[in-house]
């Protein structure tokens, strides 16, 4: 038997003039089709002349008979089902579906239980699919009453028709009669598919196209006769009991999971049930169930576990990010995307968990610069710039300052691997990783200090021997850290400090890796930020320009001196330079300055006349702390053929050094003596003999007693036996201690800052007051705050006093009887 397409013209409609008789034998017509359908049901139609059955059916019809055709095929149909179809599927329903889908208990073997429910399930496919066939061979025998009929009068066809009764009396009719008894087929059909799903989901193995044809016929049931899609006998019967014992199972499952599982193995599990449930609603079910079956899993699986799953202790999310499992943080992202569009629980935990890091980097590094020095080595008393010196910081306090630097950007790399590769660089987490990083690196107070020593340190040192986008890619980290520095010109006054240092004893490895760090600094913080360094370059470039031009002015002189000195003159405006950080004397102290060696005084006044002739009403300062001089020794007792030796040293060394030419060979000096002649401060020339006396390798004088400590009593002497293979010898200065400040350094460091921010933080209220006019006093601390934050970040007290003390000076005047309190700008 063919199965007929539904709809189709398979048989020719009769030649007009056929059938010319008006009375038409009804009940003998609709005796030989009810033959025929029951040969169709019977699947017994090879015999069948459907174009016969297709006359006498478009007779009916014609002759006005078509009401009374319909009703008669809808009671056959009715009649087939109720008699034939439902016993054959009550034949198969075994007592113990029937009692589990009523709630009873049952001792029913899985497997016996699915054999059962696949039985129920086959005899329910074979019925749906022999009455769909039934009713599409029926339909075509019926076709002229179909299209006539059935829309004259507004009647659906009796394909649909059929499914409806097919839906009425075998799925809904109840079991047995009586209002006891209401349990149907199609209570039984969902308890049967929903303890197979069970079974799925716990492992077992379903037959699941079995299962699919089962629910394909739901699909194609309909609640009314309408057939409207929301109506569908899937979404109204079966859908909403599924969800309903998904609900159930996966609320007792996350519970189970929380108590056994660790928190990957729980992320493994979860992302591992939504595939599941997706492929199930695929290949098993309906793919109109996906969207809500997803939101149980999301809803009772993940969400109402995730924050618990996140703080589980020694495998939620600090566990994930401290032994680097990214796989499982990247599914722990994506279960929290699923369930938070924002995170929220997610980002706390990491936020946390950056906070204690970092919180332990800073106490860390206070408990380095805090513990007691490491006895030092024989012969490690080396000047600062001497050959073969270590190239790592030699004192503590500094190998604090770069480990913290070190400890804060290798925090940064991990979080950034992090960003990458498991979080899919979500830029609401990354905005929660900077707030994190700014939080415990502001809580540093040394924060801003330590980062200009880290560039100090690389900028001398740390860029030799790199490639240029090595030194690139340092530069950038630096940078890094200075985008979550709050204090920026706190920075600045150190950069500064530490940059002119570099700048004026040529300690700087490369002026393009300078000049590009300055670049990169502009284009992060701004060109305000770096005006004042773009300045301190300017002035080394007109200052060589300026020794060009003093040179070509002596040359002119003729000077008949023959052993005159070549200087090399560095002039620095006052205001662009931290002078203040390298004077060799305190604020206030009225001493003289260094005493120079007369030859080097006849040049320096030389250079003072040629500039101020040049620039009049200027005013020259010597920084004697702050240069270097090369002078030729000769040694009588020195081994080899020659025997000077040409020597690198601050000026302070060489204008102690020059005191012995004026000594007879053998004879000594005092370190009173020494200090009374030169006025060196006592610290710096404290510092500067024990490069020249006691640092190895360096020793041009010979001190006595031989110690590591200098005192006013201790002789100098001449060392005519000193020896070195170089031709140049380069004798740095002995590092003065640690390069961090001090307490008391640092006071008064923050004191300078504290009274540069007070004239910012006035020039900020001037400009918004000229612009406004009139302002209250929220709104003016507000936009005060707003305006300077990329600066820094103002004390609201200290803006409160800057405003009193602009009303005081007449650039303001307060509102009178004004609420809230309001200022007005006094032009």
């Amino acid at each position: 038997m063919m199965l007929a397409g539904r709809g189709r013209n398979k048989i020719r409609p009769p030649r007009r003039g056929l059938g010319t008789n008006d009375n038409v034998d009804f009940d003998s017509m609709w005796a030989e089709l009810a033959s025929s359908l029951q040969d169709i049901h019977n699947k017994n139609a090879s015999q069948l002349s459907f174009e016969a059955l297709y006359r006498n059916a478009y007779k009916l019809v014609l002759k006005k008979r078509g009401d009374v055709l319909y009703e008669r095929v809808k009671e056959f149909e009715e009649e087939w089902l109720a008699n034939e179809v439902q016993p054959q599927i009550l034949e198969v329903l075994s007592p113990s579906l029937l009692l589990a889908s009523t709630g009873g208990s049952t001792i029913t073997t899985a497997n016996e239980k699915r054999a059962a429910g696949e039985k129920l399930l086959r005899a329910l496919k074979q019925a749906w699919e022999d009455h769909n066939l039934c009713m599409n061979m029926t339909t075509d025998v019926l076709m002229y009453m179909d299209r006539v009929y059935c829309k004259d009068f507004r009647k659906p066809s009796i394909f649909t028709a059929s499914m409806g009764q097919f839906r009425d009396y075998v799925l809904r009719t109840p079991l047995q009669p009586g209002p006891d008894h209401q349990i149907s087929i199609a209570q039984v059909l969902n308890a049967v598919i929903l303890d197979q799903v069970r079974m799925d989901r716990e492992g077992d193995i379903i037959d699941k196209s079995l299962l699919k044809s089962c629910v394909y016929m739901l699909e194609g049931l309909y609640e009314t006769e309408q057939e409207e899609e929301h109506l569908k006998l899937y979404l109204t019967s079966f859908e909403p009991e599924f969800l309903r014992a998904s609900e159930e199972f996966y609320r007792h499952e996350g519970s189970t999971l929380l108590l056994d599982a660790d928190a990957g193995t729980f992320c493994k599990h979860a992302k591992k049930r939504v595939s599941e449930e997706e492929d199930r609603c695929r290949s098993t079910l309906s793919p109109l169930t996906l969207g809500k079956i997803k939101l149980v899993v999301e809803t009772e699986l993940i969400k109402n576990h995730l924050r618990e799953v996140i703080a589980l202790e020694g495998s939620g999310v600090k566990y994930m990010i401290d032994n680097d499992r990214t796989s499982e943080l990247e599914m722990m992202y994506d279960l929290s995307a699923r369930v938070d569009p924002k995170k929220e629980d997610l980002k706390k935990a990491i936020q946390a968990r950056i906070v204690e890091q970092g919180n332990d980097v800073n106490n860390a590094t206070v408990a380095a610069t805090q513990a007691p020095p490491r006895p030092s080595a024989p012969n490690r008393d080396r000047a600062d710039g001497e050959e073969k010196a270590p190239e790592k910081p030699v004192n503590l306090q500094t190998t604090a300052a770069i480990n913290w630097v070190d400890a804060v950007l290798r925090l940064k790399d991990k979080y950034d691997i992090f960003f990458t590769q498991a979080f899919q660089s979500d830029q609401g987490l990354q905005t929660a990783f900077t707030r994190s990083f700014t939080d415990f690196i502001n809580a540093f107070e040394r924060s801003s200090e330590y980062l200009s020593l880290f560039f100090d340190e690389n900028m001398k040192k740390g860029i030799k021997g790199k490639t240029e986008n090595e030194v690139d890619e340092l530069l950038d980290k630096g940078i890094i850290l200075l985008r979550y520095i709050q204090d920026k010109d706190m920075f600045e006054r150190y950069y500064k400090k530490h940059l002119s240092r570099r700048l004026l004893m040529k300690r700087a490895i490369s002026m393009d890796a300078e000049r590009q760090m300055i670049s990169k600094m502009k284009m992060e913080v701004g060109n305000t930020f770096t005006q004042r360094i773009e300045a301190m370059f300017k002035d080394m470039t007109v200052s060589d320009d300026l020794t060009s031009q003093y040179k070509r002015h002596v040359a002119q002189l003729g000077d008949p001196d023959p052993k005159r000195a070549e200087m090399e003159i560095n002039v620095l405006t006052s205001t662009m330079w931290p002078l203040d950080a390298m004077a060799p004397y305190s604020e206030g102290e009225n001493r003289p300055r260094c005493i120079f060696p007369s030859q080097i005084e006849r040049i320096k006044q030389g250079f003072e006349k040629f500039y101020l002739d040049k620039h009049s009403g200027r005013q020259l300062t010597w920084q004697a702390n702050m240069g270097t001089a090369d002078i030729r020794a000769y040694f009588p007792e020195m081994k080899g053929a020659k025997k000077t030796r040409e020597l690198n040293v601050s000026t302070y060394a060489m204008v102690i050094l020059l005191l012995f030419n004026d000594l007879l060979p053998g004879h000594s000096i005092t370190c009173e003596e020494i200090q009374a002649q030169t006025n060196i401060p006592f610290n710096e020339l404290t510092r500067n003999l024990q490069s020249l006396a006691v640092a190895n390798k360096t020793r041009i004088l010979v001190k006595e007693p031989m110690s590591k400590d200098v005192k006013l009593t201790d002789k100098f002497y001449f060392n005519e036996q000193f020896y070195s293979q170089f031709q140049r010898v380069k004798i740095g200065v002995i590092t003065a201690g640690n390069k961090v400040e001090d307490s008391t350094e640092r006071s008064e460091t923050e004191k300078k800052n504290n009274d540069t921010r007070g004239g910012v933080i006035e020039a900020a209220v001037v400009r918004i007051m000229k612009q406004r006019k009139e302002l209250t006093h929220q709104k003016l601390i507000a936009e005060v705050i707003q305006q300077l934050t990329a600066r820094f970040l103002p004390d609201v007290n200290m803006v409160k006093k800057r405003i009193e003390s602009l009303i005081e000076r007449e650039y303001l005047e307060r509102i009178e009887e004004k609420e809230p309190p309001a200022y007005r700008y006094l032009a």
